[in-house]
Parts: C-alpha cells; structure tokens; sequence
C-alpha cells in the first residue's frame, strides 16, 4: 500500500536455523510479525514489535509421476517468478494465476486464486514452523482447510505457524481453463490460433494490467474486499430492487456477488480524498496516490462498508489484512 510505517525492530531469514535463532532472541512478550511480499496488509500505525521478513529461496522438483510434477518452493520467492518457472518448463495448473502479487508462502494462508482457480487445486503440501514447539510441521490439504480466500492460518492457527515452503502438484498435460472473466476474450484479441499455458499466462497478465493499478506506481494491495456470498432467497430479492445484481451461485447454492458492483452502485468508484482512493477502473481496489496514512485507507474502507450494508443489507469483509 506504501504506507510510512515503522517496526521496533526488523530482521530477514533465509532457512530455518535463521528463524529459529531470531526468535529465540526475541522476549515472549514481543509482538511478532512475519511479512512475505507485504503485498496484502494495511498498516494504521508504526509496529510496536518484531517484523520478520521471509527471504526463503529455491525452487526444486523433488518428485514426478506420469501425470504430475511435484515442485517445492521456499516462502520467500515470488509468486510470479514460480508461476513463470513452471511455465518455462510447460508445466501446467498456475498459469490463471499469473501476476498476483506477493511470495509463494502467503498462497495458501490466503488459498490465493484468480480466473477460476485456486491454490487448493494444485496444492500439495508445505511445511511450517510453530513459533512454540519449535517444530517444523507438514500440512496437507485437508490440513490446511482451504475456503474462499481462507485457510487454517488465517482461523485457529493464526500467529502460531511460519510457512517455509510449498509444495504444489503441475500438470504434465494442461487442462485450460477460459471460462472465467474476459479471457477467451482476450485470448481471440491476440490471435492464439493454438492454446497454451503461455498464451493463457498472457492473456491474465494482459487482463490484470488493463483493470489493476501497478502496486510499484501507484500504492495499493490489489482487491481489498472479499466478494460476499449470501443465501439464494435474499439474492432473489435484491434482483426484485436491483435487476443488474451481479451474481455467480456456489456449489452449496449459495450466491457469491461481486463486491466491486455493489461499492460502484454506492457511487464510490473512482471517490478520492486527500491520497486515498478508490480505483478510478476497479471499485474493489483501495489506493494510496503518495502520502495517504494506513487510518486514511481503512477509515475510507469502513466508510464504503457502510454504504454497502445500507444499500443493499449485505456485509462487505476486508481481504486484507489490517496491522
């Protein structure tokens, strides 16, 4: 978001003898923070504790079947630079994913996903340390209990686990998915006579430059709410008031809504005061034009939740995550 903010104290890690050593030095007492990309937290105010930033690197196959290639990944990497390894080697499963921002080890506490798919579709395992037991842990994919946007690490094991590493399961033979958003749209702009995992990598990137503000230009942290989902009978009646409702039904019956249509419907898009903002393209990114405060951002957040409710009776929740 590029928030001026400080820490008490700040230290990096690359292994797990680094982090191990790190906070055995820090009091018990001490807050303790542990940052990726940094691309998906808001700060309201300087950080009275530890920040520790994830520096772990490397990318290695470490096993094969006939359909499947399995690659481990540190923490620290970035997630476009993996999605970019695995399509160099036409390996296929995350190319929907391409150009999120932020590192491999917050994929699956926020079981990232974009264009219809989702970590959980390639995930594998990954191993994490518990800051308490100072243990490492392996967490499968049950283990893990992925949701829209939500994993263990966000509910019960929150601040307890710091992920090392992630290890996700590529197709040796994609299976494409264009359905979702304007892809097979962008896809026929760019003349692709013959699909491939590149050409659907590009199309995605193409998509998500055209809508979303670059976070090294422009302060922001990519979509900043959830888009809600709400029960059929109360998606039937907002239709009755509000025909243009954009809806998608779950696969419990359930509604998901775009969150970006309702904020636009409240007339905040493109809304700016002082620094802080709402996308001029997309309603559901929050941005810093230069020198807005982390209480800036989130009092506008607030702000556009209330409307929401009071326009449509449907609660909006922040995807990230607020320090």
């Amino acid at each position: 978001m590029g928030i001026d903010t400080k820490a008490r104290a700040f230290a990096t890690f690359s292994d797990a003898d680094e982090l191990s050593a790190l906070l055995a030095q820090r009091a018990t007492a001490t807050p303790l923070l542990v940052l990726g990309g940094g691309s998906n937290i808001l700060f309201t105010k300087d950080y009275d504790g530890l920040v520790l930033k994830n520096e772990m690197k490397g990318i290695n196959i470490v096993k094969e079947d006939a359909n499947h290639v399995y690659i481990q990944s540190g923490a620290g990497e970035s997630w476009h630079g993996f999605v970019q390894h695995c399509l160099q080697r036409n390996l296929a499963g995350v190319e929907n994913l391409s150009l999120i921002p932020g590192n491999v080890g917050a994929s699956p506490m926020q079981n990232i996903g974009a264009y219809g798919v989702e970590i959980k579709d390639v995930f594998e395992e990954l191993e994490a340390y518990h800051i308490h037991d100072k243990k490492i842990h392996t967490f499968s994919v049950n283990d893990c209990q992925f949701g829209y946007r939500e994993s263990v690490f966000k509910r019960q094991y929150r601040d307890q686990f710091i992920i090392l590493n992630v290890t996700y399961r590529l197709n040796k033979t994609p299976r494409f998915n264009t359905s979702y958003g304007a892809i097979e749209q962008e896809l026929q702009h760019m003349g692709i006579q013959e699909l491939s995992i590149q050409a659907v990598s590009q199309a995605v990137i193409n998509i998500r430059r055209s809508k979303l503000p670059d976070p090294n230009e422009i302060g922001n942290a990519g979509s900043f709410f959830k888009n809600p989902s709400i029960p059929a009978g109360q998606y039937a009646q907002l239709q009755q008031s509000f025909p243009g409702i954009v809806g998608y039904t779950n696969a419990d019956g359930s509604v998901k809504l775009a969150a970006g249509w309702l904020i636009e419907q409240c007339g905040w898009k493109g809304v700016r005061r002082g620094d802080a903002g709402c996308h001029a393209r997309q309603a559901l990114v929050l941005v810093n034009y230069g020198h807005a405060t982390g209480k800036e951002i989130y009092d506008l957040s607030e702000d556009i939740l209330q409307s929401v409710k009071a326009k449509f009776g449907v609660e909006l929740e922040r995807e990230v995550n607020i320090v």
